[in-house]
């Protein structure tokens, strides 16, 4: 194994150890805490999903990286190889759906009781456990299906297949499948984020119409104070601006890959870490709430 090899499967396997063991942990700090209380934050509810399609990435991505670039084929055979692919489709699609859910939740949660979001205020709490279990089983349907289709004999003289074990990717050249992906996958995904950008704008905004009203009511003492619900709006800002600003770069570098006939090895590398990214990073902003740390170590 040459030295950029060496280095690059050192990255894979640091950011996979480290986002598998913080996703896993706040997991199951959340639902040991549920399960002594017998209640969750709605906020936390949200967060164990996203977290959860987080694993699912890190689990998948990180292990056909990290084992293709320490040389071990062995155990990524082509059923292994679709199946990890499937798993890291769904973390992908839960993670930014959940990711958008999360930001419009909080927007609407410190929402003035006098806008227009006061009915949805009352009702969308009610409302996470619907939400994301449509969101699990649409997906895993959808990412289940979509396969079949592709594979399906009446479309495979059409169709020309990169299966490199490599890589453990599939490169498929049809216009209508290229079609019918992108209006699946593509444009939803692409919709989600701008919805994240207008709900933490629209957090940002409160949040300084908030300090604004609260400079004019109370002494400088009262002020320097910070309310549990501003803390809790700064952490999801925070986690949602990682999420955009490592979703981003992720777009266009795969992008990229697809205009380019033959991607080099640096640029799929340096894809695939930037992917990792917010996986792994997510639970570190998490970890920095003081209300998280009280939580599970008292």
């Amino acid at each position: 194994m040459d030295l950029k090899n060496l280095i690059i499967g050192i990255v894979f396997l640091f950011q996979t150890t480290v986002g598998i063991l913080g996703n896993v942990s706040l997991v199951s700090c959340y639902l040991s805490h549920y399960y002594i209380e017998h209640t969750i934050k709605k906020t936390n509810l949200i967060l164990v999903h996203l977290f959860t399609a987080n694993f699912l990435i890190l689990l998948s991505k990180g292990l056909i990286h990290t084992m293709q670039t320490f040389g071990i084929k062995g155990f990524i055979n082509d059923f292994v190889c679709k199946l990890l692919l499937y798993i890291q489709r769904l973390g992908r699609n839960m993670s930014i759906s959940t990711t958008c859910f999360l930001s419009v939740f909080q927007a609407i949660t410190i929402s003035p009781r006098s806008s227009f979001l006061m009915s949805l205020k009352v009702k969308a709490p009610s409302h996470i456990c619907l939400f994301t279990s449509f969101c699990w089983i649409l997906y895993m349907a959808l990412n289940m299906i979509f396969p079949l289709y592709m594979y399906s004999k009446e479309n495979r003289n059409n169709m020309t297949y990169k299966n490199n074990l490599k890589y453990c990717s599939i490169v498929v050249h049809d216009d209508f499948i290229s079609s019918l992906y992108t209006a699946i996958f593509v444009l939803p995904e692409i919709l989600f984020s701008f919805i994240i950008i207008g709900s933490s704008s629209f957090m940002v905004v409160i949040l300084y119409m908030h300090k604004q009203s609260i400079q004019h009511i109370h002494s400088i003492t009262v002020c320097s104070r910070t309310s549990p619900e501003s803390r809790a709006t700064h952490r999801i800002l925070v986690l949602v601006s990682t999420f955009i600003g490592f979703y981003s770069l992720s777009s266009i570098l795969q992008g990229c890959i697809a205009l380019v006939y033959n991607p080099g090895w640096w640029l799929l590398n340096i894809t695939a870490i930037i992917s990792m990214c917010f996986p792994t990073l997510g639970p570190i902003v998490i970890n920095h709430d003081s209300t998280f740390q009280r939580l599970c170590f008292p």
